[in-house]
C-alpha cells in the first residue's frame, strides 16, 4: 500500500486529523476521548502562547483510496532549543494504523520539516506546551488514562523503535490510596519531626487570591525545575494562565504550599481526576456539556480519584524530610470523614529523578503506568554511537543537606 502525506491546511484535512483517533479507538473500552476544545487550542496561534516563540505544522497520511491512516504534528519551541546539546524539536499527537509504511511516512515528514527549520533531533511524542499534559508514549499500563495523559495502542512502541527512536527517559505514574497507613515508619518519623520545626509551615491554596497564588507557584516551580532537560522558566503570565485554566476544577483541599519562614519552598498540586467526568462527554464541551460537566463534578461527585499534577521542593531543601511532611499535611485533610476521594494518581516522575522515585515508593506509591519520551538524532551515526539518555537530576546544591531519600 502506498501512502501520501497531506498537510493540514483546510477544514477537510483538519476534520480528518481529529477523526482518525475516533476510528482507531472506537472499540477500545479504555480510551477516553479528550475534549476537542482542549486539543484544538494547542494548534491555535491565538490561544497557545507557544506560537510567540515557536512554530508548528500538522499532517495526515492517506492511502491510495484516500482513506486517512494516521496523523502527526511537529513543532519547535525556540526557548528550549538551546537547553539541549543539539537543536531539538518535538513531534506529537501521533496516531496511526499498525502499518510501518504509514507510520514511517509521518515520522519522516516530521524529520524533514524539523531539519529544514534547523533542528538536529526530535523528541516525541511530546506536547507543544508544558509537560503536565500530552507527554510521552504509553508503553505499559493500558487502563483508562488520567486527565491530560496520553493513551496509545500497544503497537505504537514497536513503530517508534523500528523507525529508530530511542528511549530518552521513562515516565512512571504511581498510584496509592489516600490514607497514609503504608508509609514506612522511618519516613513517617522524619516527616513528623520536620513538621514540628517552627521554621516551616503549610497552607492550602486560597481560591479568592488566585493571582498571588500563581506567583507563589511560579517562584517554587522556577527554582525547582528550570534548566533541567529542556524545562524553561515560567513567566508570570504563563502561571496566571495555568491557574485560570484550572480554576473550574480547583479543590482548595488538594493544593498545599510549604514555607520556610516567609519563603515558599515547596508545593503539592492536585486536582480531582476529571477524566472520570470527561469520559461521559465524548469530546464535546458545548454549553449543555459544560452543565453536564459541572453536574457530574459538583453534584454527583463522580470523581473518586485525585490526580497529582506537580510536586516540588526547591533543591537546597531536599532531603530534610519536607517531602514527607507535605504528604502528612495533606493526610490531615484526607482523613476527614467527608473527604470524597479514595486514591491518588501521583504526578508522573521521570527516571532521571531517582530522588522523587524513591519518595513515591516510600509513601506507598506503586507504578501502574509507564510512558516513554523518545529521542531521535537525525545523524544516524550519532544516534547509533553517541545517543545519551536524559541526565539524572543532581543532588542538592547545599553541601550540608542530607540525602537519605536518594
Amino acid at each position: 500500500m502506498n501512502y501520501s502525506i497531506i498537510e493540514v491546511a483546510d477544514k477537510q484535512s483538519e476534520t480528518e486529523f481529529y477523526e482518525i483517533q475516533v476510528k482507531l479507538y472506537k472499540d477500545n473500552p479504555n480510551w477516553i476521548r479528550p475534549l476537542d476544545v482542549e486539543i484544538k487550542k494547542i494548534f491555535d496561534p491565538k490561544k497557545n502562547k507557544m506560537f510567540l516563540h515557536g512554530k508548528l505544522c500538522r499532517w495526515i497520511v492517506q492511502d491510495d483510496n484516500g482513506i486517512t491512516a494516521g496523523r502527526v504534528a511537529a513543532f519547535i519551541d525556540y526557548d528550549t532549543v538551546k537547553l539541549n546539546e543539539q537543536p531539538t524539536g518535538g513531534m506529537g499527537f501521533f496516531e496511526c494504523i499498525n502499518d510501518e509504511n504509514a507510520a514511517f511516512a509521518l515520522f519522516e515528514q516530521c524529520k524533514l520539516w524539523l531539519r529544514m527549520n534547523g533542528m538536529a533531533a526530535m523528541d516525541g511524542p511530546v506536547n507543544f506546551g508544558s509537560r503536565e499534559k500530552w507527554w510521552g508514549l504509553l508503553v505499559d499500563g493500558f487502563t483508562e488514562p488520567s486527565y491530560g495523559m496520553n493513551y496509545h495502542l500497544p503497537y505504537y512502541k514497536d513503530l517508534f523503535e523500528a523507525y529508530g527512536f530511542k528511549n530518552y527517559f521513562y515516565q512512571y505514574s504511581y498510584l496509592r490510596p489516600v490514607n497514609t497507613e503504608n508509609l514506612s515508619p522511618v519516613f513517617r518519623a522524619k516527616a513528623e519531626r520536620t513538621a514540628r520545626n517552627p521554621e516551616y509551615h503549610f497552607r492550602h491554596l486560597n481560591k479568592r487570591k488566585l493571582k498571588s497564588e500563581a506567583e507563589v507557584f511560579r517562584t517554587v516551580y522556577n527554582k525547582s525545575w528550570v534548566n533541567h532537560s529542556g524545562v524553561k522558566e515560567m513567566s508570570s503570565e504563563d502561571a496566571a494562565s495555568l491557574v485560570r485554566e484550572l480554576k473550574p476544577v480547583i479543590d482548595e483541599r488538594l493544593i498545599i504550599f510549604l514555607y520556610h519562614n516567609d519563603e515558599p519552598i515547596g508545593f503539592f498540586v492536585q486536582i480531582p481526576e476529571i477524566n472520570q467526568v470527561i469520559k461521559h462527554l465524548n469530546g464535546n464541551f458545548s454549553f449543555f456539556h459544560k452543565l453536564k460537566f459541572l453536574y457530574l463534578l459538583k453534584i454527583k461527585k463522580v470523581c473518586t480519584r485525585i490526580m497529582g499534577l506537580i510536586f516540588a521542593i526547591v533543591p537546597e531543601y531536599r532531603g530534610f524530610g519536607l517531602e514527607g511532611a507535605l504528604v502528612m499535611e495533606f493526610a490531615k485533610t484526607a482523613f476527614d470523614k467527608n473527604f470524597p476521594y479514595r486514591d491518588i494518581d501521583l504526578t508522573w516522575v521521570g527516571d532521571f529523578n531517582p530522588l522523587m522515585m524513591r519518595f513515591q515508593e516510600q509513601i506507598g506509591g506503586k507504578i501502574y503506568k509507564t510512558h516513554a519520551t523518545y529521542r531521535l538524532l537525525f545523524d544516524e551515526e550519532k544516534q547509533n554511537n553517541e545517543f545519551k539518555r536524559c541526565p539524572k537530576m543532581g543532588k542538592s546544591r547545599n553541601p550540608e543537606t542530607p540525602h537519605e531519600l536518594q
